[in-house]
């Protein structure tokens, strides 16, 4: 294998782990006593500040290592998002079940105001590092957060238009309420639509690299692995796929969270992406 051929196969297994690792420490601290969410919180919000800094310096060279600086950066500045959403501290004004026989707008409207205050600081998040690019030539911690944030939005929508598994089983207890927001059932029409465009996305960016188009690079392929794991949590949503296969470590001990029959899906998911997966919006 050659130097460059490794340099990239590190690049993709890097985005790998920090999915996999990322995603499993989340699991594991929103399964943790009420008691320690505090903690938790206070610890990954000085984690945040560290990664906004990191992030500045990230975007100043485009270098092999800031690319993976400026990657790792944004993971863990969305793992403070998806902490402050699964612990309950930053989710919406309404924290109480769908009302029975709601549809249409009126079920639109309620699952926004479930998570609009997420939803508000990613957006902020977004302006934040928006406002820190200009000027600066390295984009790779810009793009990485627009990945996440484009693909946890797709995957809101389909747990709300409707896919097979939504993971309901697997969100702490104080979150139940938000099971009823999201539409288990037979797949929509926009998840083919949504998981088409991405896997199109995904495509362009390895074409424009294997056609001598574009640049490879350790940048390039961090963000090409990031949708392509992206792409799989939303193909999970259509397969049952118990999450005890993929983060058993994190979810052995659940004093919180004894699986539920009405819960919420994480994204994340990827989205994580859960990545796991995410309620609604």
């Amino acid at each position: 294998m050659t130097g460059l051929s490794s340099s990239l196969a590190a690049a993709a297994l890097f985005a790998l782990l920090c999915w996999w690792f990322g995603t499993g420490a989340i699991l594991w601290l929103v399964r943790r006593s009420p008691a320690a969410f505090r903690r938790s919180l206070v610890v990954c919000s000085g984690l945040l500040a560290l990664s906004l800094w990191t992030t500045h310096l990230s975007m100043q060279a485009q270098t092999v290592g800031n690319a993976y600086l400026g990657f790792a950066s944004v993971i863990v500045m969305w793992g403070w998002h998806e902490l402050a959403f699964l612990t309950g501290w930053l989710t919406g004004p309404r924290r109480v079940p769908l009302a029975p026989g709601a549809r249409g707008w009126q079920r639109f409207s309620q699952s926004t105001q479930v998570v609009i205050w997420h939803e508000l600081a990613l957006l902020l998040n977004f302006c934040v590092l928006l406002w820190m690019q200009q000027g600066q030539p390295s984009h790779v911690a810009l793009c990485t957060f627009a990945v996440l944030w484009c693909m946890r939005f797709s995957a809101k929508l389909n747990l709300f238009f409707g896919v097979p598994e939504v993971g309901e089983q697997y969100l702490p207890r104080h979150l139940a309420y938000l099971g009823s927001y999201f539409r288990k059932g037979r797949l929509s029409a926009f998840f083919y639509v949504s998981v088409s465009a991405s896997c199109a996305v995904w495509a362009w960016i390895v074409w424009e690299v294997v056609s001598g188009r574009g640049v490879v690079s350790t940048g390039w392929v961090l963000l090409a692995s990031l949708l392509g794991l992206a792409i799989v949590e939303h193909v999970i949503m259509a397969f049952p796929t118990p999450m005890q296969k993929l983060w058993g470590w994190a979810m052995s001990r659940s004093p919180v969270s004894d699986r539920l029959p009405v819960a919420t899906a994480i994204k994340p998911a990827p989205g994580a992406i859960q990545p796991d997966k995410a309620p609604a919006a």
